[in-house]
C-alpha cells in the first residue's frame, strides 16, 4: 500500500470516513510474516519483495519469541542512535535529544558477510515500527477497513516490548501538524494520512503522505550520463562548509528527455578537461545498494554554477533524497552557497516518539 504526497496535512472532514495520522518513519518498509512456529517461521520481505530476514537476526528472534500467533504485519524496520552518532547535524538546533534516527546505520545492515551481519546486530540493532495488520492467525484483514485493522494491531501487539513498536496515531489534524514539525528533530520523515474507512489496497496510492519542503542554492559539480547514452542522467551538486572545503551534497534528476540533451550543451563550457582536451572523470559515491558493475562515474564541471533545488532533509552533510531542479541562480556566487543557508532542525528525542 503506497502514499501520494500531498502539500500539507489534509482535511479529514473531506474524506468519507475521516482521517488517521501517524509519523512518517525513514527506514525500510518491510512486510513481517510469521506462522506461529519454530526458527524458521519468520520472513520478512521489502516493499519490493526483496528477503531481508538474514539482515535483521535479532529482529527475527524478537518476532518468534514476542508475537503470540500466525500474522502479517506492515510496518518499518529502523535503527536509531545517540543523536551525536546518527548525525553531524542531529543536535545543531539544540535540546536534549538522546536518539535519533539513522539512515547510514541502518543501510550499512545490508551485507553479504554473515559474521559482519551477527557483529552489526549486536552493535547496532534494528527496531521494527508496526502500522498495519494484513493477516492475523487463519483470518485475512486486507478487506476490513484501517480503522478495525488498526484495532486489531493495538490487541495483538498490546504489552509486546522493544525491538517490536505500535507506531502512534492520532485524528487530530492539529497535532498531526506538531509532529510534522517536532519529530524531523528524531530523523522522522514526514506525516502520513490513512482514510480509515479503506481496506488494505496493495500497490495503490490510497494514503497520503505529508513532507517537508524546503529549497536551497548549490553548486554544479559534474554531471552523469543517462543510461540511454544520451544526455545528462543527473546532476551533482555540492555545497561548501566553513572552511571553504566544498563538499557533494547530492543529486538532482527528473529531467525529460530533450532537457537531458539540452544540458549537455548548456553544460560544456564548464567541463573539465585533460591536457589532450578529453572530459575529466571522477568517482562517484558507492552505497551498499549499489549493483558491482553499475558505473557511478561522472563527468566533472568547475564549480562555477549555482541552481536552486527543493529538499526535504539533511543527514549529515548531504541530502537525504534526491532534489529537484528549482531554477538557475547566475545571481549567486558559488562561495555563497553553504551549509549555513540550511534550516536548522531542533533535536527531538526518539524515545519521545516510540512511546
Amino acid at each position: 500500500m503506497l502514499a501520494k504526497a500531498v502539500p500539507a496535512i489534509p482535511d479529514p472532514a473531506k474524506t468519507p470516513g475521516g482521517l488517521s495520522f501517524e509519523p512518517k518513519w525513514d527506514g525500510f518498509r518491510a512486510i513481517v510474516a510469521w506462522d506461529g512456529t519454530g526458527a524458521d517461521g519468520v520472513e520478512i520481505g521489502s516493499r519490493g519483495a526483496k528477503p531481508l530476514t538474514r539482515y535483521f537476526p535479532e529482529l527475527v528472534d524478537a518476532f518468534r519469541a514476542l508475537l503470540a500467533e500466525p500474522c502479517l504485519i506492515d510496518g518499518e524496520i529502523v535503527v536509531a542512535l545517540p543523536a551525536a552518532d546518527a548525525s553531524e547535524t542531529a543536535d545543531a538546533g539544540g535540546g536534549d535529544a538522546s536518539l535519533r534516527l539513522s539512515w547510514e546505520a541502518l543501510s550499512q545492515r545490508i551485507h553479504p558477510a554473515a559474521s559482519r551481519v551477527a557483529l552489526l546486530s549486536a552493535e547496532t540493532p534494528a527496531r521494527f515500527v508496526a502500522f498495519d495488520l494484513l493477516a492475523r492467525g487463519d483470518r485475512d484483514l486486507q478487506g476490513e477497513p484501517f480503522a478495525a485493522r488498526r484495532a486489531e494491531l493495538e490487541d495483538l501487539l498490546r504489552g509486546i516490548p522493544d525491538p517490536i513498536h505500535l507506531t502512534r496515531t492520532t485524528t487530530d489534524p492539529a497535532l498531526a501538524t506538531q509532529w510534522l514539525a517536532q519529530f524531523e528533530g528524531a530523523g522522522l520523515d514526514g506525516v502520513v494520512a490513512k482514510p480509515l474507512a479503506l481496506p488494505y489496497t496493495p500497490g495503490r496510492r490510497t494514503m497520503m503522505k505529508i513532507k517537508h519542503a524546503r529549497t536551497a542554492d548549490v553548486v554544479t559539480l559534474g554531471y552523469r550520463v543517462h543510461k540511454s547514452g544520451a544526455g545528462v542522467g543527473s546532476l551533482l551538486v555540492g555545497l561548501y562548509d566553513d572552511d571553504g572545503a566544498l563538499h557533494q551534497a547530492g543529486g538532482v534528476s527528473a529531467f525529460t528527455d530533450a532537457r537531458r540533451r539540452e544540458l549537455v550543451d548548456e553544460l560544456a563550457p564548464l567541463v573539465e578537461t585533460d591536457a589532450d582536451g578529453a572530459a575529466v572523470r571522477g568517482d562517484g559515491e558507492r552505497s551498499r545498494f549499489t549493483a558491482a558493475d553499475k558505473d557511478t562515474s561522472f563527468v566533472r564541471l568547475r564549480p562555477e554554477r549555482v541552481l536552486e533545488v527543493r529538499y526535504d532533509q539533511l543527514e549529515g552533510r548531504r541530502f537525504r533524497h534526491t532534489v529537484q531542479f528549482e531554477r538557475w541562480r547566475p545571481d549567486r556566487d558559488p562561495r555563497s552557497c553553504t551549509y549555513d543557508q540550511l534550516e536548522q532542525v531542533a533535536a527531538y528525542d526518539l524515545a519521545d516518539v516510540l512511546d
